[in-house]
């Protein structure tokens, strides 16, 4: 019998035409390190998927979009994804990475080629895939 999938909320977060991403962390146990992807974490129990990304965005950049919207939900045996949208109306300096490497506003060119730079490790990184295809839909919604 196989256990349940785990299920996380993630959020994009945009402005203008960029979405901000987050550096994992390069730690081998993580799941997808040293790759870019959407802030966000695992739903807790009594935990709506709103609420979870609510709390994961003001743990990881101190930050919460004045309005969050359902964009879908991505599921494989592994991990459900629900993915919520929003925009970031404030700037980059004004939040406070509490979680990952590095963050960075990424250009659609970026998510199209699947990597981005990143000023903290100096070198281009890769979009973590499962991520880079929500952002791809996400682009042509």
């Amino acid at each position: 019998m196989s256990k349940p999938a785990r299920e996380v909320a993630i959020a994009i977060l945009y402005q203008s035409d960029k979405i901000l991403l987050q550096l994992r962390d390069d730690i081998p146990t993580i799941v997808y390190p040293g790759v870019w992807g959407m802030f966000g974490g695992h739903i807790e129990p009594m935990e709506t998927p709103l609420e979870t990304m609510k709390r994961e965005l003001l743990e990881e950049i101190g930050y919460v979009p004045t309005s969050l919207y359902e964009f879908g939900t991505y599921g494989t045996e592994e991990v459900v994804r629900h993915v919520f949208h929003g925009p970031l109306e404030v700037g980059l300096e004004q939040l406070i990475l509490g979680e990952g490497w590095d963050m960075e506003l990424v250009s659609r060119g970026d998510i199209i080629a699947g990597q981005a730079y990143s000023k903290q490790a100096g070198m281009l990184k890769a979009i973590g895939e499962p991520h880079r295809l929500i952002l791809l839909d996400f682009l042509q919604a």
